[in-house]
Parts: structure tokens; C-alpha cells; sequence
């Protein structure tokens, strides 16, 4: 069997400058908070609440990335996320991220990879809490934007 891969959804989270946060010459802990945003898409639409925050864990130009934030549905339903990934990039890629240009996910000397996990009980969307995630991830307008695929 060969996984599928369904696109569900995109999650663009508005963030706010990061807090450096240290730990040693080899590795670097920073903390981004997550002040709102929004998600669209064909199986889910809502809204990014602000309060959350990605803890990344920098070790020789690739960051360990654990974002907790929580999504509120068009419907009212709240559904927490736990988003972990990786990040890096090239030297020229990061330099033309710092300038503010949008670099798009599939870059060569991009790698932005994430795997969502929802939680909630709500019966019309507990098929997020029942399935595997996988996100493809790039910043766009001053937001982190992922595309978010069920995998079959």
C-alpha cells in the first residue's frame, strides 16, 4: 500500500517577534508567539486564537519546531493543535526570508515540514483527531502558512 495524501486545509498563523531564549553555543531556544490567524479550506474553516506560541530548538542550522495553539471553527467548536516540525535553509534563502520575500515551500534549500495532531470531541470534527497529518509549511505576509494533508 503507498500512502495518500488528501489536502484539508491551510493554517495562517500571524506571528510576533520571537524571544531568544539561549542555551549554549551549540544549540539555540527561542519562543514565537502565535497572536491569531486563520484556516481555510475544502474539509475545515476557522480561526487561529491568539495565545500560543512555537518553541524552536536550533542545532547546527536546523530548528526543532513545537508550536501548541488552538483553532476555533466557523462552527464555535475549539480544537487544540500540537504542531511539530523541522526547519532550515540555506544561507541565500534565509537572507532573502530576512529581506521579507515570500519564499515558497517547495524552494530547493527550503525544508519546512510539520505533522499537526488535533484534539477535540466534537463529533463533526473528531475525523481530526482520528487521522495523521502531515503540513507543508512557508512564510507568506508576514504569517507562517502550512498546508495541512490528511495521510490516507
Amino acid at each position: 500500500m503507498e500512502p495518500t495524501l488528501e489536502y484539508v486545509f491551510e493554517i495562517r498563523a500571524t506571528i510576533d517577534p520571537d524571544f531568544h531564549i539561549g542555551r549554549g553555543p551549540e544549540e539555540k531556544l527561542s519562543f514565537t508567539p502565535v497572536s491569531g490567524g486563520s484556516v481555510s479550506g475544502p474539509r475545515f474553516n476557522g480561526e487561529v486564537l491568539s495565545g500560543g506560541g512555537d518553541w524552536a530548538t536550533e542545532r547546527f542550522g536546523t530548528a526543532q519546531l513545537e508550536a501548541r495553539y488552538m483553532i476555533r471553527a466557523d462552527d464555535g467548536t475549539v480544537v487544540d493543535v500540537l504542531n511539530r516540525g523541522y526547519f532550515r535553509a540555506t544561507p541565500e534563502v534565509l537572507e532573502r526570508m530576512d529581506r521579507g520575500e515570500d519564499v515558497p515551500e517547495d524552494e530547493p534549500g527550503l525544508y519546512f515540514r510539520t505533522a499537526p495532531v488535533f484534539q477535540t470531541d466534537a463529533p463533526q470534527h473528531r475525523w481530526l483527531a482520528e487521522h495523521q497529518f502531515v503540513g507543508l509549511a512557508r512564510d507568506e505576509d508576514g504569517q507562517v502558512c502550512i498546508r495541512v494533508y490528511l495521510l490516507a
